[in-house]
């Protein structure tokens, strides 16, 4: 009986999460209702109430798994030992297609991005990202004359523009070059090894 009590928690928790993502991504935080959600839900206030006492903790609770999603294997990869081309292409391949799988992930970041942005910046400094490392490595590729100068801050900001506007601007992309849903799949998946080939060819001297 317990079990099954506990799975039915589990079942409303999740649909309740779902719900709030949607409304969340639409509407962002300050234009969302916790009515919405719960009508987005099936469910009424006061049992969204009992799991998530204010829009503040469901937001910080859906905000947080976004980050645990994507940001410990991005780390994984900027801190690990992997030649600097090869880290690239991991990086490329891992955030267009977890990206694939949740494409209204960069839309729900930006709205928080444009309305709170210190709490973006928290939030990311809790799961532990550390470009230092990283950085060493770029500089002393630079400095062995294998890669062109740049600053951290460019390259990171040129290799994630390059994998994450697609599905920002995805309306506008389809719209412009007449795509239905599965050509713009099938562009999406090109863009990996184009990501990969734009910045290797930026950096290489």
């Amino acid at each position: 009986m317990k079990n099954i009590l506990a799975t039915e928690e589990l079942n409303t928790e999740e649909l309740i999460l779902r719900a709030a993502k949607k409304i969340f991504t639409h509407k962002g935080f300050e234009g969302a209702r916790m009515k919405d959600i719960a009508d987005e839900a099936g469910i009424n206030k006061a049992l969204l109430h009992y799991y998530f006492r204010s829009k503040d903790k469901l937001f910080e609770s859906i905000f947080d798994g976004v980050l645990k999603s994507f940001l410990p294997q991005a780390i994984l990869i900027l801190s690990s030992e992997l030649p600097l081309f090869q880290k690239i292409d991991r990086i490329s391949e891992y955030y267009i297609q977890s990206l694939s799988k949740q494409p209204d992930i960069p839309i729900f970041v930006l709205h928080e991005l444009s309305v709170n942005p210190y709490r973006l910046i928290e939030n990311i400094k809790e799961h532990g990202m550390d470009l230092h490392l990283f950085s060493q490595q770029l500089q002393s590729e630079i400095d062995e004359g294998k890669i062109r100068p740049i600053k951290t801050a460019h390259f990171i900001t040129n290799l994630f523009a390059l994998c994450v506007f697609p599905f920002i601007g995805r309306p506008l992309i389809m719209g412009m070059m007449n795509l239905n849903d599965t050509e713009f799949n099938s562009y999406v998946l090109e863009r990996r090894q184009i990501v990969t080939e734009t910045m290797i060819r930026s950096l290489k001297v």
